[in-house]
């Protein structure tokens, strides 16, 4: 059983990772994100500002409501009043508002699910990721991202964030196109650069939770395992010295 299950969530992955390898080219080094997924104070912050700022678009297929008050130390008021405005019940899965065809119609494609993404992706690349839009003029929506070019979304944090705006470097001669080399804030946002850094390391550590909910009650479990370990070593020397007493 255990074997299938593994087989079941490689074949999860695999599809995961050809789907959101296909969708554009990379660009830009990784920003280490800091998250430490046992700081319950910075999921639930990610929890919340997922759920006022992507979950509109990003569904979380495979995590329910329920499990996270759970995971999180919440109760189910709390979920249910601040996190859970999709009218769906305790029980159910997170699933996005807004409707397939309407984000097609929007986007030019459907938002794809988030569950997998930080487990696919990296925690690293989520917190760069929304760390790195910039206004695009040649872009549809006038967003453009330098970490995933051509990203066919609009930047959600930027009240939060503050609008950014490209250095570009000096224009390949083959192509003709120049590469983004920084991004700047042209305009401020609500939040300090330190604040919302705070903010994409929460939102990335709630993903990474997210793709992986065991992970929390494993560390937990381990903690146990090895007070347990170390117990059961000092009771067996106590009782080896005991048995050698008369050896000697």
């Amino acid at each position: 059983m255990k074997t299938s299950i593994l087989k079941r969530a490689s074949t999860v992955l695999a599809g995961m990772l050809v789907s959101f390898s296909a969708l554009a080219a990379e660009g830009g080094a990784l920003q280490h994100a800091g998250t430490d997924i046992e700081d319950k104070a910075s999921l639930q912050r990610g929890a919340q500002l997922y759920m006022n700022n992507c979950v509109g678009c990003h569904s979380l297929k495979y995590m329910r409501y329920s499990r996270i008050a759970d995971d999180l130390g919440l109760s189910e008021d709390q979920v249910m009043n601040n996190l859970n405005f999709t009218g769906a019940k305790f029980g159910e899965h997170v699933i996005s508002a807004m409707p397939v065809a309407l984000a097609e119609k929007s986007f030019g494609k459907a938002p794809p699910d988030l569950s997998l993404i930080a487990r696919v992706r990296g925690s690293d690349w989520v917190y760069t990721y929304l760390k790195s839009f910039y206004l695009d003029e040649s872009r549809p929506l006038g967003w453009n991202n330098q970490l995933f070019p051509n990203a066919s979304m609009p930047n959600p944090l930027w009240e939060m964030q503050g609008l950014q705006r490209a250095v570009y470097g000096k224009k390949d001669e083959k192509t003709g196109e120049a590469p983004v080399e920084r991004l700047e804030i042209a305009q401020a946002g609500t939040q300090s650069a330190e604040e919302f850094d705070r903010t994409a390391r929460d939102i990335a550590a709630f993903l990474e939770y997210v793709g992986e909910p065991g992970a929390l009650k494993r560390q937990q479990t381990g903690v146990w395992v090895v007070l347990f370990l170390a117990f059961f070593t000092f009771m067996a020397w106590l009782l080896k010295k005991e048995y050698w007493r008369d050896v000697h």
